[in-house]
């Protein structure tokens, strides 16, 4: 099993507000989707709640939710109340563990997880976010731009996406 984190922030970290995404990057998403396909997604309990109901369990990925709420259960996805368990529980599977937020899974991932891989789609604009991703030093990484997208008029905001590996 592989360990990654899929990520997109402003420039102060910033991922989200009042449980929900700030922007509308097409381009992104459409990233987000073909990076995590037919592979493993992890995400907390509030995360998978502000994804649109018609969207979840997202499609083909196998869908893990994490929360504290041992009564929490929902259809088609495995709920784990602890992150090393469910990473423990893919350990011997081929495909990639994605962390996908939000928060507190990040932090905790980024703390306590030995990722491979980071996917990192910084977005060229400052929002009023009450939700960041943790900071973390670059220079232990190798960067790699792989792509750029301008402000079009499908895009309000430019924005770089990046992929991190040791």
């Amino acid at each position: 099993m592989k360990l990654a984190l899929i990520v997109a922030f402003d420039q102060n970290f910033g991922i989200g507000k009042d449980n929900d995404l700030m922007w509308h990057l097409p381009h992104d998403m459409a990233f987000f989707k073909e990076t995590t396909k037919d592979q493993i997604v992890v995400m907390g309990r509030k995360n998978f709640e502000s994804i649109p109901p018609k969207f979840r369990p997202l499609p083909h990925r196998e869908n893990v939710i994490i929360t504290r709420n041992k009564e929490f259960h929902t259809p088609s996805c495995l709920v784990f109340n602890d992150l090393q368990k469910a990473i423990s529980h893919f350990q011997n599977d081929p495909r990639t563990l994605f962390i996908i937020g939000g928060g507190e899974i990040y932090s905790l991932a980024m703390k306590t997880l030995a990722l491979d891989t980071l996917y990192i789609t910084k977005v060229h604009h400052v929002f009023d976010a009450d939700t960041f991703f943790p900071s973390f030093d670059e220079n232990q990484w190798k960067i790699i731009t792989l792509f750029e997208q301008p402000i079009d008029e499908k895009h309000s905001h430019g924005f770089t996406v990046y992929r991190y590996t040791k």
